[in-house]
């Protein structure tokens, strides 16, 4: 029976087991996870958090990260300023990037959400607002999101990823993990 592991990724940690790009040591999944033979199904960028799927099935993790399954991956994104209804209906429609045209969005504004803090905080900006957008995207291009947001003049600060599929960090404290069956 295959393995799912269910990892609030902090921000900062490397989405691999080794780090082999610098001679700086970065914190990567070793240092949160002791479980033989599971690997990452997709990524998730360093300076992002939230929910990160590790298996043991091959089969499992190229369902989940390969974009031609079209699941659905939910983030909450703290973005510089206060997108207006015009900028979330680009969103909804897709969005040019340098690499073309993304699917379309789903996406909403919602309250700041109780989440655990981040280390390092964010930068504030006095003079400059900040809110919260609930996105739903269902390709995996690199730092999508991100690019997306500052596509339509809303630079992403913070950006958690809350939901892959049927699967949702809820629940599970940052820098722990959990069997997706426990």
């Amino acid at each position: 029976m295959a393995r799912l592991i269910l990892f609030n990724k902090p921000y900062g940690v490397l989405s691999q087991f080794t780090d082999r790009g610098t001679q700086t040591a970065r914190r990567t999944l070793s240092d949160y996870i002791d479980v033989p033979r599971v690997y990452p199904a997709g990524r998730l960028d360093r300076d992002s958090e939230g929910l990160l799927l590790l298996t043991d099935d091959g089969k499992l993790q190229a369902r989940i990260a390969d974009p031609k399954h079209k699941m659905a991956k939910t983030y909450l994104a703290q973005v510089e300023g206060e997108p207006d209804e015009a900028s979330l209906v680009r969103l909804r429609k897709g969005v040019r990037l340098k690499d073309g045209m993304t699917r379309p969005a789903e996406v909403e504004r919602v309250a700041a959400p109780d989440l655990w803090p981040r280390d390092p905080p964010i930068r504030v900006r006095k003079t400059v607002p900040d809110s919260w957008l609930r996105l739903t995207i269902r390709e995996g291009r690199n730092r999508q999101v991100r690019r997306m947001t500052a596509a339509i003049g809303y630079p992403t600060l913070r950006l958690v990823r809350w939901r892959i599929g049927e699967w949702t960090v809820d629940g599970i404290p940052l820098g722990e993990w959990r069997d997706a069956d426990g």
